[in-house]
Order: C-alpha cells, then structure tokens, then sequence
C-alpha cells in the first residue's frame, strides 16, 4: 500500500508544482496594472512656427494663421512687418502645434520631449527649427517653454512624373527640447490616504489588490471602493517614508482578471479575443457564389493579297464559383478561442469573413462575451 500511495503523491507534489508555477507566472507587478496617487502625468500643449524650411512649409496666401503669426512674431521682434503683410511670400515657414508630456517628479530646470505636427498645408518639417514656444497646462498657466531642432523620421519626394513618401513628414520631435519652468508640487509625505487606480477597472482585480496589501502590511489597511479604485490608509509609522512604502507595494504581485471581449478593427482586419471568450453550441457556414467574366478580345488578320479588312474578335471566359466545396462547421459549447479559429479556418475563412462571421455568432446569442467594433 505504501509503495503504491509514494510514487502517486509525488505525482500529486509535481501537479501541484506545476499548477502553482503557471498561476505564479499569471501573476503580475502592482506596479505594472495601476497607478499611485500624486505620480500622474500632465498633458502641455502650444502653438508656435518652425522655420528654416526648405520651400516646403505653408502657404502664407491660403493660411492666414501662419502669416498674421510671422507678423505677430517680428513685431515682438521690433520689426514692423504689418505694413508690408501683402507682400509676405515665404514658405519656410510652418504653423504647428506643440505637444509635451510633464511627469509628477519633473522639476524646474529640467527638460522633456515635445512632439511637433503641422497644422497648415506644409509638406515637410525636416531641417526646420521650433521657435520659443510656451507650453500651457489645463489650468491655462505657462509650464514649459520649447525649441530646438525638429527631428522628422518620415520624408517625401517628389519628380516631374512620380513622388515617393514614407512616414509622416509633417510630424516630429525635439528632444529635450522644452525646458520646465514650473513644477506641479506635490509632497507625498504629508498624505495620510493614497488612492491606487487600476488601469482596466475590475472588480475583481481591485478586490485582489487590496488582499494582496493586506496581505503584505498585516492589517486591514486597504479596501477596494469601487472597480477602478483601492483606498489605502498609510500607517503613522510609514508617513514618512511614503516613497518606499509605494516602492514595497510596486512589488506585489497580483493575478489581475478580465472581461471576455472580442475587439474588431473593421478597417484594418484586425481580431483580437481574450481568453475568457466562450462560444455555445453554434453551426457555421461560409460561401457565396462569385462569377467572373475576362474579356479577351483578339485580333484578325486577312489572308495575304485578299481584299478583307482586320476585325476584332471578341473572345469571353465565364466562370461561375457556386462555393460547393464549402462545408458547415459546428462548434460545440464551451470551445476555446484557438479550437474557434481552426474551426472557421477549415472553411477557408480569411480575416475579413470572419469578421462577418463573429458579428452573426454574436447576434445569434452564442458568443459569451463583449464584441467591439472599431
């Protein structure tokens, strides 16, 4: 009996093993999933030129923005161009919009990338220079100030009879290239709650997080208060070390759940199912009758030293594709998202049918999960 019961519950020891390991492995960093109170970022936006363009920024004729800010910008400059604004004809000059994002632990003097688009009908940005431009908060007041040399990955050209382009070249970046002249204070050390937010909201999953710190502080410190937030009250012994507090808790791991959701790009073919997506029983069937019809009109010649003329022959190929060879599918309850996929590809389903295909799978009710189209 005991040589029996040995070699099985080292089996059941190894299961086990490999049960933990794959839950282990399910697992992810807090860090990873949510976000702390008082290190979130802040969006900075601004409008200013980029001069210096080869011929290939706006047409100050057709866009009046750019010409009255060329204006505005040599009149603070102290030369009087306003006069003489019908005689404006330059195009090295582009309108753009300046974006930037500013971290929570960004300090004056410091410097962060700005992103710079066209906003007129200038070609491309490449070898322009960004000229001071101050970058605003929400709250309407000046965070940063940008300019530099722009950086363009993309490029276009362009012949008497054909063109080339690749990327974006009405699009680029300066690095570094704003300079933070406000901060956005904010002390950690006198919080005595701090709100952890989950990036994808789940009940479950906040659930699980304040378990896990629970766990972790030995005491019921945390609570989740909704499905994006988990309340946390910081001990008194702690409050002066908020930052390696937040930097213990990154650590965690937490096994985060998800919705079953099918996501759809109708544009671009893209499908993409979670693994919780579950289909009931369900018949499927793809075909469509297609006809082809190629008209290949040939020439004919008359004999040699005849009196006929050269005609033209028609000449129609008609094919007719009745779908015969498809076959229906059936695809019985509870199957997983690859067993769906083989099943539709047996058919001889692409992309885009089966696009078509779950969209009627989910009409149907059989499809337990949430379907988006984008």
């Amino acid at each position: 009996m005991s040589t029996i019961s040995r070699p099985l519950l080292a089996l059941v020891a190894l299961l086990a093993a490999g049960i933990g390991s794959v839950q282990a492995d399910a697992a992810v960093r807090l860090k990873d999933i949510v976000s702390f109170e008082g290190t979130r970022d802040n969006l900075l936006v601004g409008y200013g030129l980029v001069v210096g363009l080869n011929g290939t920024g706006d047409d100050v004729t057709k866009s009046i923005f750019t010409r009255e800010s060329v204006i505005g910008m040599l009149d603070r400059l102290g030369v009087n161009a306003r006069d003489a604004q019908l005689t404006v004809r330059t195009k090295n000059v582009a309108a753009v919009m300046v974006t930037a994002t500013l971290p929570s632990s960004a300090r004056q003097g410091g410097r962060i990338d700005v992103a710079v688009s066209a906003m007129g009908d200038a070609k491309d940005l490449q070898g322009g220079t960004l000229i001071g431009v101050p970058l605003l908060g929400a709250d309407g007041e000046v965070y940063a100030v940008a300019q530099g040399q722009v950086s363009v990955g993309g490029f276009s050209a362009k012949g008497a009879a054909a063109s080339i382009s690749q990327g974006v070249p009405t699009a680029g970046k300066v690095p570094d290239g704003a300079i933070i002249e406000r901060e956005i204070a904010f002390d950690l050390s006198k919080m005595q709650t701090m709100n952890i937010a989950l990036r994808n909201p789940d009940f479950t999953t906040a659930e699980r997080i304040a378990n896990a710190i629970n766990g972790y502080m030995h005491g019921t410190l945390a609570r989740a208060t909704d499905n994006g937030t988990v309340a946390l009250t910081i001990p008194a012994a702690m409050r002066s070390d908020v930052v390696g507090l937040v930097t213990r808790l990154e650590q965690l791991r937490v096994e985060p759940d998800q919705v079953a959701k099918v996501i759809i790009d109708d544009a671009n073919g893209v499908i993409v199912m979670g693994e919780n997506v579950k289909i009931s029983t369900v018949a499927v069937a793809q075909g469509n009758l297609t006809v082809k019809i190629t008209e290949t009109p040939q020439v004919s010649q008359p004999g040699a030293l005849s009196n006929g003329t050269t005609q033209v022959v028609p000449r129609t190929d008609i094919q007719v594709d009745t779908g015969k060879d498809r076959r229906l599918a059936v695809v019985p309850q509870g199957v997983t998202i690859q067993e769906l996929v083989n099943s539709l590809n047996a058919l001889g389903i692409g992309p885009r049918d089966m696009i078509s295909i779950l969209q009627a799978i989910k009409a149907a009710g059989a499809m337990q999960a949430d379907l988006e189209v984008h």
